[in-house]
C-alpha cells in the first residue's frame, strides 16, 4: 500500500483527508461537550437529532449539490467545500443556544456531503490502475479507523490544558490545511457531463438501478448500516446499562470495533487480488450477520454472566472486520461502473445511498433499543441477513458477476452499456 504513496498528487489528496479526518474527530467530541453545557442532561437528545440532521444532509443535500457543481472544477468545489466548513467551525465556538446547533451543523455536513463524494470520485483519475486503486481504498480505510482511535485520545491530551472550545480551532485548522494541500496539488481534468441540471440530477439513481453490481451495493449497504447501528447506538448502553461499568469500557468497546475494521483493511488488497471485489463484500456480509447474531446471544445469554462483557467486545471485533471488508473494496465497483463523465454523480449516489440506510437502521436501534436490546439486536440481524440474501440472489440472478478484475479503471463507455464488460 505504501507504494500509492509515491505519487505526489495522491499523497496530498490522502494528507489532506487525514487532516479534514482528525479535525472532525475533535468537532466530535467538542460538540457533545457544547451540547451538555447548553442541555445539560437532555445533551444526547441534542447529539441525537444533530445526527438525524447530519444524515438529512448526507441524504436529501448531496445530489442536488452535486448536480448544480457537476460541471465546476473539482479542485474549486473541493476547496469551497473546505472554506464552508472552515468557517462554520470558527463560528461554533460562539455559538449560545441549541438550535444555533441544528444551523450549523446542517451547513457543516452539507459542505461535508459536497467534499467526500468530490474527492472519492478523483482518486480513480489519480491511480488508474486497478491494484493501485485498491491499495488506496485500504489506505483511506485506514485513515477512517485510525481517526476513530486517534481524536478521542488527542481530544484528551488538548483537554488537560485547553478549554473544549479550543478544539474547535483545531477542527478549523484541519480544513485549512486541507484545502491548502488541494490547492498545491495537480489535479487530472475532470470530465462533466454536457446535460442540463435536472438531467444531472438523477443520474447516479439511474446508474444504480441499471446496473447489476450498483444494485449489490445497495444491498451491501444496508447489511453494513445494521452492523454499525448496533455499535454506534447501543454500546454506551451495553457498557453503562447492561454490564454497569465506567466510561472507560465504551472507548474499549468502540476500540474494538475500529481494531476489527482496521485488521480486515490491511488484508483487503490481498483478498481482492485473489478472490475479486463481490466475493469479498459477500464474505464481509457474512461476517457482520455472525457478529450481529453474536450479539444477539450475548445480549440473551451472557448478559448477566462474567463472560459476557469480553464476549461483546469480540462480537464488536468482529462487527469491524466486516464493515472493512464490505466498506473498503465497494468503491471498486462505483469507478468500474461509471465513466469520468458521471462519476461524480455516481459517487454521490452511493454517497446519499448509503447513508439513507442508517435512516433506518438508527431507529431499530435506538428506539427499539430503549424497550429492548434484545429485540433490537434480533431485528438489525435479521435485516442484515435479509440484505446477505437478497445480494446472493443478486449475484445468481446476473449469473454469478464477479465484479471488477485487476486491470485498468479508465475505459470509454456509454451509461447504457455501464460495467458489461466487467461481468461474468
Amino acid at each position: 500500500m505504501i507504494r500509492v504513496l509515491r505519487n505526489p498528487t495522491y499523497r496530498a489528496l490522502f494528507l489532506a483527508q487525514v487532516l479534514a479526518l482528525l479535525g472532525t474527530g475533535l468537532l466530535t467530541v467538542a460538540l457533545g461537550l457544547l451540547a451538555f453545557d447548553l442541555a445539560g442532561d437532555s445533551a444526547g437528545a441534542v447529539l441525537g437529532t444533530a445526527l438525524t440532521i447530519k444524515m438529512l444532509a448526507y441524504v436529501g443535500v448531496a445530489p442536488v449539490i452535486a448536480a448544480l457543481v457537476d460541471r465546476l472544477p473539482k479542485k474549486a468545489v473541493l476547496v469551497g467545500a473546505d472554506a464552508v466548513r472552515f468557517a462554520v467551525a470558527l463560528g461554533l465556538p460562539w455559538v449560545t443556544e441549541i438550535w444555533q446547533i441544528y444551523g450549523l451543523v446542517f451547513i457543516l455536513q452539507s459542505a461535508s456531503a459536497t467534499f467526500t463524494p468530490a474527492f472519492q470520485s478523483l482518486i480513480p483519475g489519480v491511480l488508474p490502475d486497478s491494484r493501485d486503486y485498491t491499495r488506496a481504498l485500504s489506505l483511506s480505510r485506514l485513515a477512517y479507523d485510525l481517526e476513530s482511535l486517534l481524536s478521542p485520545a488527542l481530544a484528551a491530551v488538548f483537554l488537560t490544558v485547553l478549554a473544549y472550545n479550543n478544539l474547535f480551532l483545531g477542527t478549523a485548522f484541519g480544513f485549512l490545511c486541507s484545502a491548502v494541500l488541494v490547492l498545491a496539488c495537480r489535479l487530472p481534468a475532470a470530465k462533466a457531463s454536457g446535460d442540463g441540471f435536472w438531467t444531472r440530477l438523477p443520474t447516479g439513481i439511474r446508474v444504480f438501478a441499471r446496473t447489476p453490481a450498483l444494485r449489490f451495493l445497495m444491498l451491501a449497504n444496508m447489511v453494513v448500516a445494521a452492523g454499525t447501528a448496533i455499535v454506534l447506538v447501543n454500546s454506551v448502553v451495553y457498557a453503562r446499562a447492561v454490564f454497569r461499568l465506567d466510561d472507560a469500557a465504551l472507548a474499549l468497546a468502540l476500540g474494538c470495533y475500529g481494531v476489527g475494521s482496521l485488521a480486515a483493511a490491511l488484508s483487503v488488497p490481498w483478498l481482492v487480488d485473489r478472490f475479486g471485489v463481490i466475493r469479498t463484500m459477500l464474505a464481509g456480509s457474512a461476517v457482520i450477520v455472525a457478529g450481529l447474531a453474536a450479539a444477539v446471544f450475548v445480549t440473551g445469554m451472557l448478559a448477566a454472566g462474567p463472560a459476557g462483557w469480553p464476549a461483546l467486545l469480540a462480537a464488536w471485533a468482529v462487527l469491524g472486520m466486516g464493515t472493512s471488508l464490505v466498506n473498503t473494496p465497494s468503491s471498486r465497483l462505483l469507478a468500474e461502473s461509471s465513466t469520468p463523465a458521471n462519476r461524480n454523480l455516481v459517487y454521490t449516489a452511493q454517497f446519499a445511498l448509503s447513508h439513507a440506510c442508517f435512516l433506518i437502521t438508527y431507529p431499530i436501534a435506538g428506539w427499539l433499543g430503549e424497550g429492548s436490546l434484545l429485540g433490537a439486536a434480533g431485528v438489525l440481524t435479521l435485516v442484515a441477513a435479509a440484505g446477505l440474501a437478497a445480494a446472493l440472489a443478486q449475484t445468481r440472478k446476473n449469473h454469478g458477476f464477479t465484479g471488477p478484475q485487476p486491470e485498468r479503471l479508465e475505459r470509454p463507455r456509454g451509461i447504457d452499456r455501464v460495467g458489461a464488460r466487467s461481468y461474468r
